[in-house]
């Protein structure tokens, strides 16, 4: 039996949407694997499940109706597919307290058809830093999705677990989020912690939940900072104008609480080598912290740091940045710290992973121009 859901953290931890909610859409050249020629309704969705309410049923809230009805499908999944909007009730989105009726017609709808979910084990090289009998800590890199989902069908870190662990019985069963407690982004870069038995999965998961693993990332982002630390507090919930972004809900209407706390590490004028420690683990959190307070992470596309945010107007400047962007071709971010208390011992772990050669050669290349900067200003 896996963690139950009540006690699992929300597995969010700078999710992608690539690996969850599926919304990327550089999956060009990836191998489309859909069950049917589903035609999308008249909003663009496909459906993914429809049932009617029988005649007799008693009233009851809509997510615990699905869960009940969805064997494979945990609360936590139901909760976030209605706080999407993709949970419909006669032909109309519903919220999460919507009491159903006899004889309501529900659907769940997606952006994307259908497709199939069997999961392929992959002879895929990944940098195990630690392995034991009830857990094991991979160093993931950059552009690895974590787990299969739509657009990414192979090539993730759990394919390549599947294989690494063929002859355990947790990854013998095709699940796609078999071992996962946490998660981090397809491009970023860092240390995460699979459980490889389900009395450690349940352990590890209930430390997520409970907050007591300790988490460190390190973030390149745009702009200088008043302070040398601070905190970030706001609800994190979807972006109601754009589905591909998370969004602060700085009023606390919507979303889900989350608490981010930074330091600076370095300052380059321009942008601010931070380290952020993460209280909660909400999707994107520290990108949609940081994009919040006026410092995207340097070349995220995804949240507006992929153009020139600070800086001089000289095209020599921008051929720096240029090359800058070239040579980490993705959001600056990596998690660099974890630590939690091992399932069988309770012996305190904690695990650092050094920055990768992408991120340390733009760090170089920012020196090099700090340095200059501040020798052009001396003479």
């Amino acid at each position: 039996m896996m963690p139950n859901d009540e006690n699992m953290p929300e597995i969010d931890d700078e999710l992608d949407f690539d690996s969850e909610s599926d919304l990327d859409d550089d999956a060009a050249g990836q191998p489309r694997r859909f069950l049917t020629d589903q035609q999308p309704d008249e909003n663009g969705l496909y459906e993914h499940f429809a049932v009617a309410v029988d005649k007799g049923q008693s009233s009851m809230r809509i997510d615990k109706f699905l869960s009940i009805r969805l064997e494979n499908c945990s609360r936590n999944r139901i909760q976030n597919a209605v706080d999407e909007g993709n949970v419909f009730v006669n032909g109309k989105p519903v919220k999460a307290s919507y009491k159903i009726k006899p004889l309501d017609s529900i659907s769940i709808r997606m952006e994307y058809p259908k497709y199939d979910c069997a999961l392929t084990p992959e002879d895929i090289p990944i940098n195990i830093m630690y392995e034991d009998d009830d857990v094991i800590v991979v160093n993931k890199e950059a552009g690895m999705v974590v787990h299969p989902g739509h657009g990414n069908y192979s090539g993730t870190l759990v394919n390549a677990l599947t294989f690494h662990l063929q002859d355990n019985p947790l990854f013998q069963s095709g699940d796609q989020r078999a071992g996962l407690v946490h998660r981090i982004d397809k491009n970023t870069s860092g240390i995460l912690v699979v459980g490889k038995n389900e009395r450690a999965c349940n352990s590890l998961a209930k430390q997520f939940f409970d907050h007591t693993t300790q988490r460190r990332y390190i973030a390149l982002v745009w702009g200088n900072f008043d302070e040398d630390e601070g905190t970030i507090i706001g609800n994190i919930g979807r972006n109601p104008r754009n589905r591909h972004q998370m969004y602060v809900f700085a009023d606390g209407s919507e979303g889900k609480h989350a608490v981010t706390h930074w330091r600076v590490l370095r300052r380059y004028g321009y942008v601010t080598l931070v380290e952020c420690r993460l209280e909660t683990g909400r999707t994107h959190q520290i990108r949609v912290h940081m994009q919040y307070t006026g410092h995207p992470l340097f070349n995220d596309e995804r949240y507006g740091g992929d153009k020139i945010l600070k800086g001089t107007t000289f095209s020599k400047y921008r051929q720096f940045i240029e090359n800058c962007f070239e040579t980490m071709p993705r959001h600056a971010l990596h998690a660099q710290m974890l630590g939690f208390a091992h399932p069988t011992t309770g012996e305190q772990m904690r695990f650092e992973s050094p920055l990768p050669d992408d991120f340390q050669a733009v760090l170089a290349k920012w020196d090099a121009y700090s340095s200059a900067a501040q020798n052009a200003f001396h003479e």
